[in-house]
């Protein structure tokens, strides 16, 4: 690194692209060495995803899902970050994050179980390495520490991905697990999806840094700014990030400049603070049908390849949350019961008083 005499990084950083809105390769160098088959998988659950997205608005509107936090817009940010990590490395998701536990190997139908507020929606399957969506803001990143430190001290090469908004990152626990991670040298990537809003809080009002990438300099960790609208550009730079760090090489700090097209959450208004010329700008960049011009021009999608596959999205909902709406109702004695292996005595006392 080149020394900068009395001032450090005071200058922008423009963000890493691999495809112009207009599915051209614009980067070969930072191209990431994808199958013709991985590329449609990529583009399959970019499209699931939406079409899921979509289905769990109107399930969240007519009562049948809890909270649920809309995602439309980030597909490239969520499903691309997680394409790019191994089965053994483990996920740390804020609230926004369930597409990637679930892509992660979370069964569908427990995530609505969750957002049902389930406790079944919680029991994670043996062999998928996922924490459920942490939310309290920014909690989740202090976990990735506990687990990635535990990687480090078991010599063991997986690797934890934690995600959080740029909200999130005007939390204290982000700059505490920053700084965590860069004084033991971690295996961990922090990857901030940068939507532009802390609910209605615009990111100029919350920070004067110039990117959320440039506060990694402080904590001695790699800091990469990436257009989060680019799933590849997003897979070259996880990929180049877990690389890294399975070497020993430590964290990295990655931000993904995104757009979500939805409000907040479902009981948010987004129009009292976006305009449709903003929501215009951003919709030109759509990741998904940057990556189908890709694919469109190399032979391997089409638009009857998107029909099918949101067909097969819807009949894939309704099929699990069916399934989340048979599950037995919660009681008292049985979430006691899933709490622990052996119940202690004063539970079991409780448990006795409720039945």
């Amino acid at each position: 690194m080149s020394k900068v005499p009395y001032e450090v990084y005071t200058e922008e950083v423009e963000a890493l692209s691999v495809l112009s809105p207009d599915g051209e390769i614009v980067n070969e160098a930072k191209m990431p060495k994808l199958t013709d088959d991985q590329l449609k998988e990529i583009m399959y659950r970019m499209v699931f995803t939406r079409t899921w997205d979509d289905r769990a608005v109107n399930l969240g509107r007519q009562g049948r899902l809890g909270f649920y936090a809309p995602v439309s817009g980030q597909e490239a940010t969520m499903v691309g970050s997680e394409f790019a990590l191994e089965k053994d490395d483990f996920v740390c998701p804020g609230y926004r994050d369930m597409p990637q536990i679930v892509w992660h190997g979370l069964p569908l139908y427990q995530a609505f179980l969750y957002s049902r507020g389930h406790q079944e929606g919680g029991r994670i399957p043996e062999g998928v390495n996922v924490l459920m969506p942490q939310i309290i803001i920014g909690a989740q990143i202090l976990h990735a520490m506990g687990i990635a430190m535990g990687y480090k001290l078991k010599k063991q090469k997986q690797v934890v991905i934690t995600y959080t908004g740029d909200g999130g990152s005007s939390e204290g626990d982000f700059y505490e697990g920053l700084n965590y991670a860069g004084r033991f040298k971690l295996p961990v990537i922090f990857f901030v999806q940068n939507n532009g809003y802390a609910i209605t809080t615009p990111f100029a009002k919350q920070t004067a840094s110039l990117s959320i990438a440039h506060k990694a300099v402080a904590a001695g960790i790699r800091g990469v700014k990436v257009d989060g609208m680019d799933v590849l550009a997003v897979i070259s730079a996880v990929q180049e990030a877990a690389e890294l760090a399975r070497s020993g090489e430590g964290a990295t700090l990655i931000e993904g400049v995104t757009y979500r097209y939805r409000p907040h959450s479902l009981s948010d208004d987004a129009t009292k603070y976006r305009t449709k010329d903003e929501e215009g700008e951003w919709n030109a960049k759509d990741p998904i049908t940057r990556l189908g011009k890709y694919l469109e021009k190399k032979g391997l999608w089409s638009e009857e390849d998107t029909a099918r596959v949101k067909d097969e999205a819807k009949a894939k909902v309704n099929e699990e949350i069916k399934k989340a709406e048979q599950t037995q109702k919660m009681t008292v004695p049985g979430l006691i019961d899933s709490m622990f292996e052996q119940t202690p005595k004063h539970l079991e006392e409780q448990k006795a008083d409720f039945q």
